[in-house]
């Protein structure tokens, strides 16, 4: 069967699921009592304009939420199935971007030895941030992991009509329960809310991904008929670590305390703990080894009696407990010394623990080597092997929390520690960035710190000094893994980086080795990064903190960040990318005449706007020789549940991050044969940039927006902890990438996925038609310029003309409206219109899934937009008339925003 009949059975798969699934919840409605609702329902497809005027517009709200989440979860479980059935037709390489392709593809430059060298040192870090876009409560999303188990159990042929009208009554429960529950936050996610759902990813979610992932990766070695020894150990498979930002991103969110950080970091070390806990105790219920059927070695033995002995009657008792099972003693002392570590971090004096996971290790590694000697490898494959893994990976911290803040904030917060401190020109926020860096450069001779322990500064200050100590703190008991990046953002210039080594200096950590990360946000900054790195890279203490370098012979390394929200908020798409494309060759050509590798943080976001979109073709479109083999990238809001609502579709996003990194990293030559077309990118770049800058700075833009998108709705909404604004100025400038990306999307405009791409496009190709075909031979090429495409295509496709104008009439000024909504939709026609043309193939075939997705949406959306529209109007006529705007209605249009959120697969 062809790759694409396949495709087209998965798609009519989706669509009976979804059916099924539809039917079961009008029936659970209808049993409720809820005929109308359910009546309503079933027929909004075939007659979208249904009117549904008896019904509530809250319970109708509610339905048609759940009917768009019924939907996605249908989608992923659909495309978990065509992985496979891919796999079961054509072999493991017919996945995109999986294990296997990458290495079919790598075996033709590279020795199996080489390959293996690039896997070992690989170092992949997905960073979960809880960023204002997780629409779904922490009880809908547990409802939805247990539907996905459903979904699949149903497709056991084997099930008895008895097994599978308990699956359906299971259905009609959970499906009950969802809709008894509610889909609003009644108050806003409090911190702790968004800490607690992370975790369970990092601690529940990601260990079983790891491990189907690292499965998948020994299966496609296997399968390509590599050496099997070259990828035995546990230390040469990629590593993966985990990173998080909730409780240490703290750039515009007042919430984030010291106080938070540091039990944010206690968490992190109580959750990891348990993981390892639960490993070693299933790894003592599995060890029932005989001493009367294998012998035992010496060293072993003697091992068990020694680490007994230093246990006193606990140890006594745990030989006494499994007599004649040596290997499983020695599993339960592991468990004891375990549990002392963990009473030790709970506030205990037990000592006799263990100080690290290195230790751990090493006992695993005894444990090895001596069932290996009695021939048990496949236990030590099977049991062995997998805890070696969590604890490379997890160690004892589970994930490293990254500090970031604005480096305006570190400038006021200098500014108060000098006239704490008496110093007579103590406004370094004033001063030019030569004084700056003069008088940094001088405090850094001296440990001296500007004052002494627990003097108050001001507000900044003691913020600033308050987290440092935390880190503090917490390092100096456990270690520093737990601990990631110091992320400036905003960072202009050298001094914004180094002025973090006296904020350092000032708290005793100037000799821990926590590594300074610029993060380059706009345009301008992204241009401006070659000569800021390669000045930071060039400072003694800069070098000092360097990471250790992965390998015998590897570079040390430096990470930088990428920004892609502020950077196409600033110039648009096509200037956003381009200007991250060269700012990825720029940096690695400086760091590499250092001598340093680059570990690239890409900031993405959920939305393709955003940098957002699948992980294998952002991957391929990476400028070549600039990924060093570490690579990290946020994980934001909703695309967590998106990529990581179970274990399997989770570890098929690990395996596209690693084998894309792996790919990547394989080429260390930067130079680019596309080189010869950068000119005519520069051409699209700069025709699309200003369109976008003419939009953007049109006197009446602001209020445009202001009344054409929901963004006063979006201001209050309890999606996420983060306020919408940095400071809470009402500004363009000041508004936050997320919300801007969403009030957008909300309006059906997707303004930010595509907006100058069609003047772009129409000042190169409405040339002739040799242009055109120029950009279509490029598309086919060059993966960029591809990937860039489709990705606006994307966006293009997801707009809708007539919702768009709709929102346009709540403008107050025709004049205002006519004139700016005329300039965008001559955009959008331009931009679609050129794209398709680019793309070339009939967009019946190519965006096949993307069609059905957006068909099977489409009534439900236009029934969402009519109350929305119909709300939004009434909660303005009740704010312009200074009254009280009534607590229904705003709960209404939060919850016609959550809905529409799961309707467009996304918020920000």
């Amino acid at each position: 069967m062809e790759k694409q009949q396949l495709h087209k059975q998965s798609l009519e798969k989706t669509q009976a699921d979804f059916h099924y699934l539809l039917e079961s919840f009008s029936a659970m409605l209808a049993s409720l009592g809820e005929q109308a609702l359910a009546a309503y329902l079933s027929r909004l497809d075939s007659n979208p304009t249904v009117a549904g005027d008896s019904i509530s517009d809250s319970k109708l709200l509610q339905a048609l939420s759940i009917r768009f989440q019924l939907l996605s979860l249908v989608e992923e479980t659909n495309s978990t199935r065509l992985r496979r059935q891919l796999e079961n037709q054509s072999g493991l390489a017919a996945v995109r971007g999986s294990w296997a392709e990458t290495l079919s593809l790598l075996r033709r430059q590279y020795s199996e030895s080489e390959i293996a060298e690039v896997i070992g040192g690989l170092n992949v870090v997905p960073v979960l941030t809880a960023h204002p876009t997780e629409a779904k409560r922490v009880t809908v999303l547990e409802i939805h992991r247990a539907l996905y188990q459903l979904l699949v159990q149903r497709e056991d042929p084997q099930l008895t009509p008895q097994e599978a009208d308990e699956l359906h009554r299971n259905l009609l429960q959970l499906l009950e329960r969802w809709w008894r529950t509610g889909e609003i936050y009644l108050e806003k996610p409090t911190l702790e809310d968004e800490r607690s759902n992370l975790l369970y990813y990092l601690a529940k979610i990601m260990p079983q991904a790891l491990r189907r992932s690292d499965q998948r990766l020994l299966y496609a070695w296997a399968d390509a008929g590599f050496n099997p020894e070259l990828l035995s150990r546990a230390h040469q498979l990629p590593r993966l670590q985990l990173g998080s930002w909730v409780g240490g991103d703290r750039d515009g969110h007042p919430f984030v305390t010291p106080q938070f950080t540091a039990d944010t970091l206690r968490e992190h070390r109580r959750a990891a703990l348990q993981l390892q806990l639960e490993g070693l105790l299933e790894l003592a219920r599995q060890l029932s080894l005989s001493s009367l059927t294998q012998t035992v070695p010496d060293y072993f033995q003697d091992a068990l009696w020694t680490r007994a002995a230093s246990h006193g009657h606990q140890g006594e008792a745990a030989l006494n407990r499994n007599p004649n099972e040596p290997w499983r003693q020695f599993a339960n002392l592991m468990v004891l010394q375990l549990r002392n570590t963990i009473a030790e971090s709970a506030g205990g004096d037990t000592a006799n623990g263990y100080a690290n996971p290195e230790a751990v290790l090493d006992d695993l590694a005894l444990l090895e080597r001596s069932l290996l000697e009695v021939g048990a490898r496949r236990l030590v494959a099977e049991l062995i092997f997998p805890l070696q893994r969590n604890l490379i990976c997890f160690g004892f911290h589970l994930a490293k929390l990254d500090i970031r803040q604005n480096s305006a904030y570190h400038e006021v917060a200098l500014t108060q520690i000098l006239e704490a401190s008496g110093i007579a020109d103590f406004r370094y926020d004033q001063w030019d960035e030569a004084q700056r860096l003069a008088f940094i450069n001088r405090e850094l001779q001296s440990q001296r710190p500007f004052l002494p322990p627990g003097h108050r500064c001001g507000e900044q200050a003691d913020n600033v000094l308050g987290y440092l100590k935390a880190v503090k703190a917490h390092g100096d008991r456990y270690g520093y893994a737990g601990v990631g990046s110091l992320i400036v953002s905003m960072t202009r210039s050298l001094s914004d980086l180094l002025v973090m080594y006296l904020l350092l200096r000032e708290v005793g950590l100037s000799r821990v080795p926590l590594q300074v990360v610029p993060l380059l946000e706009t345009i301008e900054d992204l241009a401006a990064g070659e000569r800021i790195l390669d000045d930071f890279l060039a400072h003694p203490l800069s070098r000092q903190r360097l990471l250790p370098a992965g390998g015998d012979n590897a570079e040390p390394l430096q990470e930088i960040m990428l920004g892609y929200s502020d950077s196409n908020k600033d110039g648009g798409i096509l200037a956003s990318r381009w200007a991250i494309y060269q700012a990825e060759q720029k940096l690695t050509r400086i760091a590499r005449r250092q001598g340093v590798a680059l570990c690239f943080f890409h900031g993405r976001g959920g939305t393709i706007s955003r940098g957002g979109g699948k992980i294998h073709r952002f991957m391929e479109s990476m400028p070549p020789g600039t990924v060093s083999g570490t690579i990290k990238m946020t994980i934001q809001g909703e695309t967590i549940a998106n990529q990581f609502a179970n274990s399997a579709n989770a570890a098929h996003n690990l395996e596209m991050l690693a084998s894309g990194t792996a790919k990547q990293a394989a080429q260390r030559d930067l130079q680019d044969e596309f080189a010869a077309d950068y000119a005519l990118m520069e051409q699209l770049v700069t025709v699309s940039r200003q369109a976008y800058r003419e939009l953007l700075d049109h006197p009446d833009f602001i209020r445009f927006y202001s009344e054409a998108t929901p963004i006063d709705v979006l201001e209050q909404s309890r999606i996420g902890s983060r306020p919408a604004r940095r400071t809470g100025k009402r500004s363009l400038a000041d508004l936050r990438s997320i919300p801007w990306v969403f009030s957008w999307s909300q309006s059906r405009f997707n303004l930010t996925g595509w907006f100058g791409t069609g003047a772009a496009l129409q000042a190169v190709m409405g040339q002739d038609a040799a242009s055109g075909n120029k950009l279509s031979a490029l598309a086919q090429r060059w993966p960029f310029f591809k990937y860039l495409m489709i990705h606006i295509e994307t966006n293009l496709l997801d707009v809708n003309p007539e919702v768009m104008q709709r929102f346009a009439e709540l403008v107050g000024d025709e004049q205002i409206r006519r004139y700016l909504l005329d300039m965008i939709l001559a955009d959008y026609q331009a931009a679609l219109k050129y794209t398709g043309a680019i793309l070339a193939d009939p967009l019946s075939e190519r965006r096949m899934e993307k069609l059905t997705a957006k068909q099977l949406r489409h009534a439900s959306l236009q029934a969402l937009h009519r109350i929305q529209l119909h709300d939004l109007q009434r909660y303005r006529t009740q704010k312009a008339a200074g009254d009280q705007v009534e607590p229904a209605l705003l709960n209404q249009l939060l919850l016609t925003v959550n809905a529409l959120a799961g309707g467009l697969k996304g918020t920000g």
